[in-house]
């Protein structure tokens, strides 16, 4: 799994305290996104290592389309480390489909500069 920087309890904060941001979820796995106009953006999700393979996530990314649909967005978007293969798959699972890539986007722990995945998924009914 790539390892990104972790963000801190002032991150979530910070962003919490911005017009169209939410988070759903569940204590064990949840997901911050946020709506602008039509579309959504997936911020991050998270699921607890302990609790992970059973479902979580993808409960948590559901929760995600649903709010985000709610408040009036089409379409959703994210950025995802081309090395994150577990997540890649879950997102993929749930019918999000690869729009492009962002050159060295993610700054790892270890120094590295990996790219990332711009993925899409409509949230139409």
């Amino acid at each position: 799994m790539t390892e990104t920087k972790a963000w801190s309890g002032k991150d979530f904060a910070d962003l919490l305290g911005q017009t169209g941001v939410f988070v759903v979820g569940e204590a064990k796995s949840f997901a911050l996104g946020r709506v602008m106009f039509d579309e959504a953006e997936l911020l991050t999700i998270v699921t607890d290592p302990a609790h992970r393979k059973r479902g979580l996530g993808m409960r948590a990314l559901a929760a995600f389309h649903e709010k985000a649909q709610r408040l009036g967005a089409a379409t959703a978007f994210l950025e995802v480390s081309v090395e994150n293969s577990a997540a890649t798959a879950l997102y993929q699972r749930a019918g999000w489909q690869e729009a492009g890539k962002r050159k060295a986007y993610y700054h790892l722990q270890d120094g590295r500069v990996v790219d990332a995945l711009v993925m899409s998924r409509s949230l139409a009914e």
